[in-house]
């Protein structure tokens, strides 16, 4: 008999929870019947707290923690726009309403919990949880103590667009197919390609930002009815009827926005048309095609070249969302997925994959940003490419820049510019060795990226054999959502600057190593080095000289080169004449 392992949907505006029963994907409904749960918590004064509907009756009454998720894995200093007040414990973290954002999450997770053990009625122990594909390794990690605090084990984090694309092949695992999962949710967004093949799915490149989602229009729909209405505060009653209007604008061409009494006195009706709302709404939906072009180029397709364009997520809902993707992708999206059900049945389907309840599919993720290290001269080396498979690992062996060196800093960096400083530093480790000569010394590093995207560095000192493992903190890479499209971007937009400096910087490293050398050959070469000869590496150098004050990075290279090549026969000669007097030392000892 298999273990019992639940498919958990972490959702901004809503979760579920599934499992396979009988080898069939099910979601669990609640008491009320329902197999989706608001994600919404209240905290009451005596410490009781009620989640999803039962919570948000509450809203008249207290305040609601609803779309926490937004918070998850975020540092205290960050600037963020949320519904409630936000604090800084004395530790740096967030706190709303008195409570981390992994332990509002916990509460969400917990009643999940309660509802599977009470329909399959036995306990639940270990869970799959989904994520964006944009979550960070803090955010994941944040996730998981999330699940922990609930109860939970959890044995995989999987991303939201490619559970969704599980929930959508699996009656379809004898076909080769590439599909895109457009997930526009209540608080995220994701484009994720992929490729699935006999019960194998490659995510072949993913883009997206997880600070856009539905909310975002319900806080334009807000702002724009408060104008009309000339009122410079609102408060959560505007949002529930924005959000309102919203789904009733889905379905028909006008719908009043109405607060009875908003100020304790006068009531507001505004008349909001779909044309009005879709005008609000385009400056978030072209960000999303903006993610959606990044990651087909990624991929190395065309929207020709898939078979399907999935939509999930609530968002997709709305009609000119759905026209604005068939309009991007030259075809009509696939709307065999439910919009708010389609991530937990996916996570549903891996956990029933990971307990052996189901038939066997391999899940090959990807990471989404490059992985690597601070070289000499300020140089980003990259050990993990952007859209490599995970789980993965890679290592290189570094050696010291300079003699006597005792120590070496490891700087680990995400990102996709040339430059060192241009890239997020995500940690940082000084590994001691023995001093010695130049490039005597030797520490291996090697990245390993888990099944859920965790990253775990390890730096060896070969000598010795000590391990020093890289510790990440909560919150891996301390910058907003809208950097990391910028970073992507940028690398773009700076790509001949960028690689410029890298071949001027390399360049210069090579001769700084280089000219204290061929001063030493000049010197000491005596007559091994023809007249002719030094004429020639004098002229070199000079040039090598001048290109290093004019800055210019192709001709430093030439130069350096061209120097390299000058003084090769010497080198050789000079080593040959080394070897002979060390072989006579020793025959005469």
């Amino acid at each position: 008999m298999s273990e019992l392992i639940v498919g958990i949907d972490l959702g901004t505006t809503n979760s579920a929870i599934g499992v396979v029963d009988s080898g069939f994907p099910i979601l669990l409904a609640n008491a009320a019947g329902q197999r989706i749960t608001p994600s919404a918590v209240a905290f009451g004064p005596e410490g009781e707290v009620q989640v999803g509907e039962k919570a948000l009756r509450q809203r008249s009454m207290r305040p609601v923690v609803t779309s926490v998720k937004r918070l998850m894995g975020r540092r205290g200093e960050e600037v963020l726009d949320f519904s409630l007040p936000l604090e800084i414990d004395g530790e740096g973290r967030l706190r709303v309403e008195g409570h981390t954002p992994e332990e509002v999450s916990a509460e969400i997770l917990r009643e999940l919990k309660r509802v599977a053990e009470w329909r399959l009625e036995q306990p639940v122990h270990k869970a799959v949880i989904t994520v964006p594909a944009y979550f960070h390794d803090g955010q994941r990690n944040a996730t998981k103590r999330a699940g922990e605090l609930a109860g939970l084990e959890v044995v995989r984090i999987v991303n939201e667009p490619t559970a969704a694309a599980l929930a959508y092949g699996l009656d379809k695992l004898g076909e080769k197919s590439r599909v895109a999962v457009y997930d526009f949710g209540g608080g995220t967004f994701d484009l994720s390609v992929l490729e699935m093949q006999d019960g194998v799915f490659q995510v072949l490149a993913t883009r997206g930002d997880t600070r856009l989602g539905g909310d975002d229009l319900d806080a334009a729909l807000v702002t724009w009815c408060a104008r009309q209405a000339g009122v410079e505060s609102t408060d959560v009653r505007w949002v529930e009827e924005a959000e309102r209007v919203k789904r009733a604008l889905s379905q028909k061409d006008w719908e009043t926005f109405r607060l009875p009494f908003f100020d304790g006195q006068r009531s507001l009706e505004i008349p909001v048309s779909r044309e009005d709302f879709e005008a609000l709404s385009r400056p978030f939906v072209e960000k999303t095609l903006q993610c959606c072009r990044g990651a087909l180029a990624d991929a190395g397709v065309t929207a020709d070249e898939l078979d399907a364009v999935i939509l999930v997520g609530g968002s997709t809902r709305i009609p000119s969302v759905r026209q604005a993707v068939a309009e991007a992708f030259g075809r009509e999206p696939d709307l065999s997925q439910h919009p708010d059900e389609a991530v937990a049945l996916g996570a549903t389907i891996q956990a029933g994959v990971l307990s052996g309840a189901m038939k066997k599919m391999v899940l090959l993720d990807v990471t989404p940003l490059s992985l690597g290290i601070e070289t000499f001269g300020g140089l980003m080396n990259v050990l993990i490419p952007r859209n490599t498979t995970i789980p993965c690992k890679a290592g290189e062996m570094f050696t010291n820049a300079a003699a006597g060196q005792r120590s070496m800093q490891i700087r680990v960096l995400q990102g996709e510019r040339e430059m060192a400083r241009d890239n997020w530093p995500l940690g940082e480790v000084e590994v001691p060795f023995e001093a010695s000569e130049k490039g005597r010394a030797r520490v291996g590093v090697q990245f390993r990226i888990d099944e859920n995207g965790i990253l775990e560095v390890l730096a060896r000192d070969t000598a010795t054999g000590h391990d020093t493992v890289m510790e990440i903190r909560s919150a891996a890479v301390d910058v907003s959502d809208e950097q990391v499209e910028r970073m992507v971007s940028e690398s773009v937009e700076y790509a001949f600057d960028d690689m410029a400096e890298r071949i001027f910087t390399e360049a210069r490293l090579k001769a700084e190593e280089l000219l204290p050398a061929v001063d030493q050959v000049l010197t000491q070469g005596g007559d091994l080095v023809t007249e002719v000869e030094e004429t020639e590496i004098r002229a070199v150098v000079a040039e090598v000289k001048v290109a290093l004050e004019v800055g210019k990075a192709h001709e430093l290279k030439a130069a350096v080169q061209k120097l390299d090549h000058a003084t090769e026969a010497v080198a050789a000669r000079l080593v040959e004449r080394a070897m002979e007097e060390a072989l006579l030392r020793k025959m005469g000892g």
